[in-house]
């Protein structure tokens, strides 16, 4: 492949400057959940340019509880939409989706930035913005990766798939609902910012929301009020013995004993009460934790449930009534790990090889991935691999622009190699 090889860098390289202007364009839709409409318009449009059939569908509520890829959602997905563009190979050659999100989550305090998160900014290498790595960039590889395969007169023998997903950062119900519906193949990438490195495993994750109930009072006599912030402070300090319950069983697991934490109980969003001067009557607390490949989530969520009423029978502070409410909210979802010596993990080895000139690392993310759905449930080889990004789901998201550039190059010799070639007609 050395020829053919040679023509997809040079088209790469040739095809950049508009690479960076197309990830640009699409940074600047504020993509946040149930507002990624005009973002996938954008891309839906790109993908009809380059001659995709796209299939334009919702994110299905109604597969909640019934499928085991789906879960659980408080939300109305009426304009939720997902997109494939699907392109049928030359040949019978093996087949392959990219599989990205377009989803972002949101950007905090944007006077934090040192600049607006939703107008791209370049600075020497970098390229700031929310979604900028996490994960616009990859989507946006996977999409100038076939075109530098065009660009360089070669045609592809296996048919190829570019999947553009919502509902990642918070249930995985957008690929879940792709995977229901048929969009497969022999093998998925998902080019999420993993610093040129392959994931080898993910954790699983089940995502929740907590409620306690006070009893509210005037500061004059607090003695008859019971804070439900504290209350809430309380339970999660209660939550830290079990998270450190679960980070203790990561040394019977393989690849997640040398992890620090690989749990990781989060409390992300926390508010409570009602008025500057009463005892608060209610909190509101929603966060997630993680666990290992193999065990089953929903046998994980009981585990939390379980340890939450023991909670409430056993410390005197949540005594005499029920002053804790626990509701499943979004990823309930197992990890997975990705096998050793598959063939589409030597393929991507030789194209990361031929980019970097350097051996392909590995490595464990312990968070869900949308490789996930692919993995567990359609046992397909899922790769997870993308650009060099820093401060992603923080301030001043950035993605590195060179990085990206060989990113591309590995995906587009990957996908060359796996689907196989053949001269343009």
């Amino acid at each position: 492949m050395t020829s053919a090889q040679d023509r997809i860098f040079n088209a790469v390289d040739r095809l950049f400057d508009d690479q960076v202007l197309f990830l640009e364009r699409l940074v600047r839709f504020k993509s946040l959940r149930n507002e990624e409409t005009a973002a996938q318009d954008f891309i839906e449009a790109a993908l009809k340019e380059r001659g995709f059939d796209v299939s334009r569908f919702r994110t299905d509520a109604a597969q909640i509880g019934r499928h085991p890829a789906f879960s659980p959602a408080t939300v109305d997905y009426g304009d939720s939409w997902n997109l494939v563009g699907r392109r049928s190979g030359a040949g019978s050659g093996r087949s392959l989706a990219f599989n990205s999100h377009v989803d972002i989550v949101p950007a905090g305090s944007a006077q934090r930035w040192a600049s607006p998160p939703f107008e791209p900014r370049r600075d020497g290498d970098w390229l700031y913005g929310r979604g900028a790595g996490d994960m616009k960039a990859g989507l946006v590889a996977s999409i100038f990766a076939l075109d530098a395969i065009a660009k360089a007169g070669l045609s592809l023998l296996g048919d190829v798939q570019v999947q553009s997903v919502v509902e990642e950062e918070i249930t995985g119900n957008g690929a879940a609902t792709a995977f229901s519906l048929g969009f497969t193949a022999d093998a998925v990438v998902s080019p999420e910012p993993t610093d040129e490195q392959l994931v080898r495993a993910n954790a699983g994750v089940i995502k929740f929301r907590l409620e306690t109930r006070g009893r509210p009072a005037h500061p004059r006599e607090p003695e008859s009020g019971q804070s439900a912030i504290d209350l809430m402070v309380r339970l999660i300090g209660h939550l830290r013995i079990l998270e450190g319950k679960w980070i203790a069983e990561r040394k019977n697991k393989r690849w997640f004993k040398d992890l620090a934490n690989p749990v990781a109980l989060t409390i992300g969003t926390i508010s409570g009460g009602d008025w500057i001067a009463s005892i608060p009557s209610d909190c509101v607390a929603e966060g997630r934790i993680g666990f290992y490949p193999g065990d089953d989530p929903k046998a994980r969520a009981k585990e939390v449930e379980a340890f939450i009423e023991r909670v409430q029978a056993e410390d005197p502070a949540f005594a005499g009534e029920r002053l804790v409410t626990l509701t499943w909210v979004g990823v309930m979802h197992a990890g997975y790990e990705l096998p050793e010596g598959t063939a589409a993990e030597e393929t991507l080895r030789v194209a990361h090889a031929a980019t970097h000139a350097a051996a392909l690392n590995t490595y464990v993310m312990a968070c869900y991935l949308d490789a996930a759905v692919f993995s567990v449930h359609g046992n397909i080889p899922s790769l997870v691999y993308g650009p060099i990004a820093e401060n992603i789901h923080g301030i001043d998201e950035r993605v590195s622009l060179s990085s990206l550039k060989r990113v591309t190059k590995a995906l587009a010799l990957f996908t060359a190699d796996w689907c196989g070639i053949a001269e343009k007609a």
